[in-house]
């Protein structure tokens, strides 16, 4: 078991007003973190299988220990710049019952305990621009951290995707 696999099994989850965990992790600079009871464990980058007529961020499929996980590229997902390979760049395993999905992000950078007076709510922004999938924003360690609720993150769309790929497999 990776060291990872066994920070994520030992979490647990707080009543209100006790910090919250999270994995914190980079996309292009910027700095992001999911609740670490929806993260089944971090792996390296590995073979994708490529899966015809999805969405550019769907990247494929991939075997897991017996399992097919879809794959989505974050950086696309959110229209940032073209993704970059690199050795940190790694693949985060989601528990999105009754899905999997394993999402691309550039580097994996902690675990936070962030306490409920350290998170703002989300900035408003422009009119059309989707913001239901932050849940706030954590203030650590001088930094602004962006807290995502991955499941508002993903369309319609992309759960039929998700959907469709895990049960052709």
């Amino acid at each position: 078991m990776s060291e990872q696999t066994q920070v994520v099994s030992q979490a647990e989850t707080k009543p209100n007003g006790e910090a919250q965990r999270y994995l914190a992790f980079s996309l292009c600079g910027e700095e992001y973190a999911i609740p670490l009871l929806k993260v089944k464990e971090v792996i390296a980058l590995s073979e994708i299988t490529p899966v015809p007529y999805t969405p550019p961020h769907f990247k494929g499929i991939m075997n897991l220990r017996g399992q097919v996980i879809s794959v989505m590229d974050l950086r696309l997902k959110f229209r940032m710049v073209k993704p970059k390979i690199t050795s940190e760049t790694a693949i985060i395993i989601l528990d999105l019952a009754p899905l999997s999905l394993g999402v691309i992000i550039d580097s994996v950078d902690s675990v936070l305990a962030v306490e409920p007076t350290e998170i703002s709510p989300p900035p408003d922004l422009e009119v059309g621009v989707q913001k239901d999938h932050l849940t706030g924003v954590a203030r650590k360690d001088k930094k602004l951290v962006l807290l995502l609720d991955i499941a508002k993150a993903l369309s319609v769309e992309d759960i039929k995707t998700l959907s469709n790929q895990q049960t052709a497999a």
